[in-house]
């Protein structure tokens, strides 16, 4: 099946300003979250879409992010769900669904598809988000993206350790992360001298 209207940013650019009705779950309240309130608060944004409440591989997705939630925000990463429910929606599925009972990230509410639409992963055709993953530096730019199709769940270490290097090289611009990179393990210094030889350098 054709996925019709994922268009989106590209990776580097400036993200536009958005904004979302939330549910709040530590305090089972409504709210917003805007991605200029974000930015004044100096924080990396996670946002995680996916494409239902009450579904199956995203009661899976959320409760493997809400196990790992402490160390995201260790790193200086708020995390945003956001799927095309509502808010109300999203209130009943955290009190239902197991998986969700430790979650306390807030979840995002997109009905209309527009924020959705901005990141390129709407799907015309159901009217749902596909699982799109970005990270949002803390002066608003779009450094990472990752889109799966419906039936291919994430892993919330996997994210951890993108934050976490993407955190490193912002604070270390004349670094890389080589692959598999972990919090405090050898990175790259990209230079004349490094041409041919990484090998030896991760190695030795």
């Amino acid at each position: 099946m054709e996925i019709t209207g994922c268009h989106g940013l590209q990776v580097g650019q400036d993200v536009p300003s958005f904004s979302m009705e939330t549910y709040e779950t530590t305090n089972y309240g409504f709210g917003k979250i805007s991605l200029e309130e974000l930015k004044q608060q100096a924080k990396w944004t996670v946002l995680f879409f996916y494409p239902a409440d009450f579904t199956f591989v995203c009661s899976t997705e959320l409760g493997d992010l809400a196990a790992e939630h402490q160390s995201f925000l260790d790193a200086g990463a708020v995390i945003v769900t956001v799927s095309t429910d509502t808010v109300y929606t999203h209130l009943a599925w955290k009190r239902e669904e197991k998986f969700l009972q430790e979650a306390k990230f807030l979840m995002a509410a997109d009905p209309t598809g527009n924020v959705s639409r901005l990141f390129g992963v709407y799907d015309a055709c159901t009217g749902l988000a596909l699982r799109g993953t970005f990270i949002i530096s803390p002066q608003g730019k779009l450094v990472a993206s990752e889109v799966n199709y419906y039936n291919v769940g994430r892993n919330a270490l996997e994210l951890l350790r993108r934050v976490r290097a993407n955190v490193y090289v912002a604070e270390h611009p004349e670094e890389a992360c080589p692959a598999r990179w972990e919090q405090g393990s050898r990175t790259l210094t990209p230079g004349p001298e490094l041409v041919g030889r990484v090998y030896e350098v991760l190695e030795k």
